[in-house]
């Protein structure tokens, strides 16, 4: 299976979801089965490392934030089994470049699976790029809930009845 995290630049949320999706499916025993990237619907970060107060975030939690940013183009759709944008925004910029019905059923917005968030008409994960500190912490407390969801939906149905 191959996921792709997605939001606008690729130096902040997208990389944050990649990288701790990649930590929890590690530690669930699925890291050899499950391909993990991000990128960005805008290039104008394409190569760079994520921000750094994203990366320091992350690390306070033993998360380490390995990739550089890629654009997202229209073969994405036919590399990745679930693509996963950080907000409204992304997943309409995705669905108008998506070429058929099948590729456009690839798409989902990450905090669909964030128990906190159930109910809720906003499943945007927030920009923190030019807020504070607080902000990255705010964003990981949002993603690291989804992709525990996440992984443990990707175990039951890949393995059922291995949580029982």
């Amino acid at each position: 299976m191959r996921i792709l995290c997605v939001c606008l630049g690729n130096i902040c949320r997208s990389p944050t979801a990649e990288g701790v999706l990649r930590h929890r499916l590690r530690e669930a025993g699925l890291g050899e089965d499950v391909d993990v990237e991000s990128a960005g619907t805008g290039g104008w970060h394409v190569g760079h490392r994520p921000d750094e107060r994203a990366s320091a975030a992350a690390s306070a939690r033993g998360i380490t934030l390995e990739s550089r940013a890629q654009r997202f183009e229209v073969d994405h759709f036919d590399d990745f089994d679930l693509i996963l944008a950080m907000d409204r925004q992304n997943l309409a910029d995705m669905r108008a470049l998506a070429p058929h019905a099948d590729a456009e059923g690839k798409l989902r917005i990450l905090r669909e699976w964030d128990p906190e968030a159930r109910g809720d008409s906003d499943l945007d994960v927030p920009d923190p790029y030019y807020g504070g500190e607080q902000g990255f912490e705010d964003v990981l407390d949002m993603i690291e809930r989804s992709c525990d969801a996440l992984v443990e939906e990707i175990l039951a149905t890949r393995f059922p009845g291995s949580r029982d």
